[in-house]
């Protein structure tokens, strides 16, 4: 798999989804291409998916929320007969590198969660419409939704098989949502995962797999009028018309460079390391909330969200041996404050309100990728607000100190805002800087204080808010170190213990569905039991059971 996998997708392009938009209810249509898988050598029979059809879902559920602010009730469908989902392609899995595997369940998860959280965030629901097989990653589409409706008959079902088909879980947080979001009993949960066949009918909801079953006849219109109730209940305020996302501006190069209109990301191959720079708005910001609606995804706070976004996307996907990314950024810090300031302001304006649970999400892209990561604070940056949530996301961070011989730039600063302190949670549930301060509430405390305040170096340091600061006489010398040093550890080792230390306070459910594809799933596409020559993963279809190695480790 050595072509390079693209993250924008045009809608008139889709060839696995379409929707059907009827006011505030969106029908979405899952309708798989048999032959439009993103690699050779597999068909996506029965409504399966590869990365491309999660990329086109990923695609139409942000479309949804800047384009179509209108809906209020998304419905998930199948167009296929006797069909909802089959799950992931299990041909395109057990031909598939194991850094490949690792990332599309990542991706998934991280799509699944956006449209599980589409009801908090932005008032819109999603409704899971059940008929025919549902299994596998199916059900974890349908598990991600708000509601989920099964039809009652003999061919309609939920399971989750892949522990006695494939030897692996079920990669998507299928585990976690049955119990810690379903609420479904622990034994009642283990015969559900260790059943081929899956549930039917009222036992599945009897069990809180899914919340209705109706009868075959009218399982249409209950659907229609359920998702009509929804809307009408709603308390997403009315909005008459979105803003259209445009083709992001970027250039790919041959050396693995990637250059946007806000973002540099510069590849250093043989040094395995990313250097991702994030420019700045050089302009002062709209007038109003209105001119910001005005400029649409030409806005800087949007634009910047989306090349981000898209450039640690690329690096997961495309460039797996870049282990160490280095975030830099360079602009006025209160040019970009000004910006983020009229967002905050104007929250409970419906755009305003959308571009800021983006960045929330594409932060937690970044706190969740397997990559080892550090920030560096050069003159000249403008680490401040929400672009100041890096230096916590980050393992670590380093930050010039004084002047440096020949840098005319601006000294280096950080500063924080109220975004800093809510708006961008963890998976945790907790802010950054809570995370970084845990059980420590004087720092917390004095970070708060500082809001608004240019903290150079001595000042950043005494406030905990930066890993070291160096002077001009040990910059070079201590950063050439490092990276050279970290990019020679263990891949594996380093997303252990990486993972280890980012997911440190609160367990929730979406810190245990990213710990366990962590180190769990991770672990298990690496066994012979699953993946080797007679394993599971291998041998489905051939009529042939897997051949376990029985010790338990």
């Amino acid at each position: 798999m050595t072509k390079r996998i693209d993250f924008q997708v045009d809608p008139s392009a889709y060839r696995h989804w379409r929707v059907e938009y009827d006011g505030p209810v969106a029908n979405l249509f899952m309708d798989v291409d048999e032959d439009g898988g993103l690699f050779d050598g597999y068909q996506l029979k029965l409504n399966s998916y590869d990365l491309g059809v999660d990329i086109e879902l990923a695609d139409i559920v942000q479309r949804m929320r800047f384009e179509h602010p209108e809906v209020k009730v998304v419905v998930m469908r199948s167009a296929k007969d006797r069909v909802f989902c089959a799950g992931a392609n299990i041909r395109m899995l057990g031909g598939a590198k194991h850094a490949h595997k690792v990332n599309f369940c990542k991706f998934t998860n991280e799509t699944r969660n956006t449209f599980e959280a589409a009801e908090v965030d932005s008032g819109q629901k999603y409704i899971a419409a059940i008929k025919g097989a549902c299994a596998g990653g199916g059900y974890e589409l349908a598990l991600a939704c708000n509601h989920i409706m099964l039809t009652d008959d003999s061919s309609s079902s939920v399971a989750l098989p892949e522990v006695p088909l494939l030897a692996v879980l079920p990669g998507t947080g299928g585990l976690t949502r049955v119990t810690d979001k379903r609420k479904v009993r622990r034994d009642l949960a283990d015969v559900f995962c260790s059943t081929e066949e899956g549930v039917r009918g009222k036992r599945a909801q009897e069990w809180k797999l899914v919340d209705e079953v109706i009868p075959n006849s009218k399982f249409d219109e209950t659907v229609d009028a359920r998702a009509r109730d929804f809307a009408a209940s709603s308390t997403k305020p009315d909005v008459d018309k979105g803003i259209v996302l445009t083709a992001l501006d970027r250039t790919f190069h041959e050396d693995g460079s990637v250059t946007y209109s806000t973002v540099e990301v510069q590849a250093d191959r043989k040094g395995r390391t990313a250097s991702i720079t994030i420019h700045g708005p050089e302009g002062d910001p709209p007038a109003d909330i209105a001119a910001f609606t005005a400029e649409g995804d030409q806005a800087w706070m949007l634009r910047a969200a989306r090349e981000l976004d898209d450039a640690i996307l690329h690096l997961r996907l495309n460039e797996p041996e870049l282990g160490l990314m280095v975030f830099k950024t360079q602009g006025d810090p209160e040019t970009l404050l000004a910006h983020e300031a009229l967002l905050m302001a104007n929250r409970d304006h419906w755009l305003a309100g959308e571009v800021l649970q983006y960045w929330k999400r594409v932060l937690k892209r970044i706190d969740v990728t397997s990559r080892s990561m550090v920030a560096l604070v050069e003159h000249g940056s403008c680490f401040a607000g929400i672009l100041a949530e890096i230096l916590w996301a980050v393992d670590r961070s380093y930050m010039m100190e004084d002047e440096f011989e020949g840098d005319n730039r601006p000294m280096a600063t950080v500063t924080l805002s109220d975004a800093n302190f809510g708006p961008m949670p963890m998976a945790n549930g907790l802010t950054r800087l809570q995370t970084r301060f845990l059980g420590d509430d004087a720092a917390l405390a004095g970070a708060e204080a500082s809001k608004g305040e240019a903290l150079e170096a001595e000042a950043a340091d005494e406030a905990g808010l930066v890993t070291m600061i160096l002077d001009d006489i040990d910059w070079e010398d201590e950063i050439r170190i490092f990276l050279e040093e970290r990019a020679s550890f263990s891949p594996d080792a380093m997303t252990g213990m990486e993972a280890n230390l980012r997911f440190a306070g609160p367990e929730t459910m979406e810190t245990r569905i990213f710990g366990r594809l962590t180190a769990w799933q991770n672990w298990i596409f690496t066994r012979p039991n699953a993946v080797g020559e007679a394993g599971a993963l291998q041998r489905y279809g051939t009529g042939q059971r897997g051949e376990f190695n029985m010790e338990r480790v």
